[in-house]
């Protein structure tokens, strides 16, 4: 959990510099949007197998870990912004998760990880970006920029709003992608149900 948030938190601040024609990506990701949403197959999993008190315990180990990490291979704005962010998606998802456990199995994976995912996209790039949080930290003169919203040249806006809107797309695209390795780990790891004759 620690190695995916610290990761993440490196990442965040590479745009993914790649160009699709008119579009140039660096204005609707980061490297970051990639790797973090593998927090929340670690913590489904973990909560799935083990329960929402180990889940939690996961959680907050990978948050100190992770955030100990972060001040010194990031920026203190960024690992603040991580930290904060990650703990409460985190939690939010635990709290989801368990609520929907004894579901179909793809529903508390995949509603925990969309409520955790806008909970994460809208506490970080809030906290690591905005303006109105400068008191954190220095703003990054880049993701202040203006850019076309999601390489719409008919709008634009700071770029990390762009940045954010991007990352929660590849957030809710990795969260679909990841049912198939949560389904493995589960099937692998949880024994089948014996049925009382």
């Amino acid at each position: 959990m620690a190695a995916v948030v610290v990761l993440s938190n490196i990442l965040v601040q590479h745009p993914f510099a790649f160009t699709i024609g008119r579009l140039n990506l660096a204005d609707v990701l980061t490297w970051g949007a990639f790797s973090y949403p593998l927090a929340f197959l670690v913590t489904d999993s973990t909560n799935r197998l083990l329960g929402p008190r180990i889940a939690r315990r996961v959680v907050y180990i990978g948050f100190a870990v992770a955030v100990a990490l972060s001040v010194w291979l990031s920026t203190p704005r960024i690992a603040i912004a991580s930290g904060s962010a990650f703990l409460a998606a985190q939690l939010l998802d635990i709290f989801v998760f368990d609520r929907l456990r004894d579901r179909v199995w793809w529903m508390a994976p995949s509603l925990s990880s969309l409520v955790g995912s806008a909970l994460d996209t809208l506490l970080f790039f809030s906290l690591a970006f905005a303006p109105l949080f400068v008191v954190l930290g220095p703003n990054d003169p880049f993701a202040v920029e203006a850019a076309p919203l999601l390489g719409l040249y008919s709008m634009e806006t700071p770029r990390w709003l762009s940045w954010a809107l991007g990352d929660f797309t590849v957030k809710l695209i990795i969260a679909a992608v990841a049912l198939v390795p949560y389904r493995v780990i589960v099937r692998t790891f949880v024994p089948p149900r014996r049925v009382a004759l």
